[in-house]
């Protein structure tokens, strides 16, 4: 027999509603921001909600993960331990950390994950935190399906999280610092400024401009959608959609849509299971290109690929809807099979490349007529990234999410019982004493419709089994209290009977992969420095943040500028007609290096 796999679909939440509309929107895990020291300094979550969330998901078997993914000043690391033992008693399944000097404090036995900002895209790197006690590896945005397989092979009892879903860093996850270097707010705690979103000028070493005023480093947003199957294949575990800052509206419908895709997947190949428990129902159809997108990319799990970047703009662009006809005194005609609703917002790049935007008044066919006419000419793309319906759907209840149940009405000396199970085999017994009287008419279509009765519970009924060796009388109102009382000592049983994990983190001494930190390794507390040099580290620098070297590398960059612009000596083998180095220049004046390491396929870029 194969032995199954748990499969979960991670969902983000940057609030206590995002958390419960992910989880009925279909999340097998939810992770969501610490009061303090998450990688989302603006989404910082009160212990008494991270608390309801507990309560809310372990009732579905949905686990929920606190980030705790900052670097930390020795000073914080007391209140640190503290919260962390408060998100233990509050039921929290497990830590995401970046800082090792978490692992030196006193712990309670909760599990521990290694953040994307670890930098996790080795097999060895991976095999180091598994030995070291981490319990699931998020690895790098970066990787393609082949080095996701090494790594899977190398740790094949290590849980994986890829991202599927979201916005991209640029720059590798943990190694950023351009932000600290240009703003004083370091990505490594949670303060980025996203600077890879600005617009820059790029010249050559000669002064030319190569480049006015583009988007150079913005990203477009992640979409793995049509590979989930083989991200299954290579190894992941826990497919992660990005999105601690977004509304509860982009929660609902990219964690709809990527159930739909898992759930599909799932019942082909048995060898995968789903993670948590219940069926979810949908009010809506779940589109991706209705949420935030600055269009969508693959990024490199099949390899390089020209289509990552999105030079034009950092903002949204939604969904294609054609292209305009004609343009008249108030109104605009558009070709395209979509169509509009009064109040949506469209966009579209103006003749410099710049993204412009307006709202719809109203709509008659293909004609619009905007609030303000905006200035475009017929043949122009239209993009619709504000959709008035959808959004109105969207603030409705829009899914809901039930536990198979069944249920047996049986009888006994002094009466009758009702017997129910879960779909994960939990079961009850509750008893209902009576003397038992025959009924003048049929009862047993009755007695199904009053046990069948589950309204706002989290349960639907399945199957319901009437064994009684009469035409027995039930009042209603008795029947309606043994339901009530059966979902009651239900609910407790499965929070009885939920596995929560339990994992200390073990006291270890084997090799780091590698024998020198610089900056890189992020080493800002005296615990990581002892973790480090415990592990046979033998020099061991100082955090950006504390200490900024001379000429250091500001971004490390998988996205490389002279492959998007066909010039790149290894895929295109083709000369630039402009002479390196080159330079991002900002708005501001501040000037950028760009460095081309061919050999590890990546772009560094360095302050001048």
């Amino acid at each position: 027999m194969v032995k199954q796999r748990p499969i979960e679909l991670l969902a983000p939440a940057k609030n206590l509603e995002c958390g419960i509309e992910a989880i009925n929107h279909g999340a097998d895990a939810v992770y969501i921001g610490a009061p303090r020291f998450g990688a989302r300094a603006a989404a910082g979550n009160s212990l008494e909600d991270i608390a309801a969330l507990v309560e809310y998901a372990h009732t579905f078997n949905v686990r929920i993960y606190v980030t705790v993914n900052t670097i930390l000043h020795d000073e914080e690391l007391k209140e640190t331990e503290e919260m962390i033992w408060d998100l233990y008693r509050a039921g929290v399944d497990a830590l995401i950390i970046q800082d090792m000097g978490i692992t030196r404090l006193n712990l309670p036995p909760i599990p521990l994950h290694a953040s994307t900002q670890m930098d996790n895209r080795t097999p060895e790197k991976v095999r180091f935190l598994a030995e070291a006690g981490f319990r699931q590896v998020v690895l790098a945005r970066e990787l393609t399906l082949e080095e996701i397989r090494k790594i899977h092979q190398t740790c094949p009892d290590t849980p994986l999280e890829v991202f599927v879903h979201g916005a991209l860093c640029v720059s590798y996850s943990g190694q950023c610092y351009v932000s600290q270097a240009c703003y004083g707010r370091s990505a490594n705690r949670g303060e980025c400024a996203q600077f890879c979103r600005l617009g820059f000028d790029l010249v050559d070493s000669e002064g030319k401009v190569i480049a006015k005023n583009k988007h150079l480093l913005s990203l477009k947003d992640m979409n793995q959608s049509e590979n989930l199957e083989a991200l299954l294949d290579a190894g992941a575990s826990s497919l992660k959609i990005e999105g601690r800052l977004k509304d509860v509206s982009y929660v609902k419908n990219v964690t709809a849509y990527y159930r739909q895709k898992l759930d599909a997947i799932l019942k082909r190949r048995k060898e995968y299971v789903r993670a948590s428990s219940g069926r979810v129902k949908l009010a809506f159809t779940p589109q991706l290109d209705k949420s935030f997108s600055r269009g969508f990319t693959d990024y490199f799990v099949h390899g390089r690929n020209p289509g990552i970047f999105s030079f034009d703009t950092p903002k949204s662009l939604g969904e294609e809807m054609g292209v305009v006809k004609e343009v008249r005194g108030n109104y605009l005609t558009v070709a395209g099979v979509k169509p509009f609703s009064n109040g949506d917002g469209l966009c579209f790049l103006d003749e410099q490349g710049k993204l412009q935007g307006f709202r719809v008044n109203r709509v008659e066919n293909n004609k619009l007529y905007p609030q303000e006419m905006p200035r475009l000419k017929p043949k122009t793309k239209l993009y619709r990234n504000f959709d008035q319906e959808f959004e109105r759907v969207m603030q409705k209840k829009s899914a809901e999410r039930k536990i198979a149940v069944r249920m047996e009405l049986t009888e006994s000396n002094w009466g009758f019982a009702l017997e129910m199970a879960d779909e994960d085999n939990n079961r009850i017994v509750v008893t209902l004493q009576r003397e038992k009287e025959l009924a003048r008419t049929p009862q047993a279509e009755n007695l199904k419709n009053q046990l069948s009765k589950l309204g706002n519970t989290p349960f639907e009924m399945r199957e319901i089994v009437i064994s009684l060796s009469d035409n027995w009388f039930i009042p209603s109102s008795e029947l309606s209290e043994l339901r009530r009382r059966a979902v009651e000592k239900l609910l407790e049983s499965r929070k009885i009977n939920y596995r929560r994990e339990i994992a200390k983190m073990p006291e270890t001494t084997h090799a780091f992969p590698v024998q020198e930190l610089t900056y890189l390794g992020n080493v800002m507390n005296r615990s990581a420095w002892s973790f480090y040099h415990d592990h046979g580290v033998k020099r061991i620098l100082p955090a950006f943040e504390k200490e900024q070297p001379e000429q250091a590398v500001l971004m490390f960059c998988k996205h490389c500028i002279r492959y998007s612009m066909g010039w790149c000596p290894t895929h295109h083998k083709t000369r630039s007609p402009f002479k390196e180095p080159y330079f991002l220049v900002s708005a501001d004046g501040r000037r950028f290096r760009l460095q081309f390491d061919c050999k590890a396929c990546q772009m560094k870029v360095l302050a001048e």
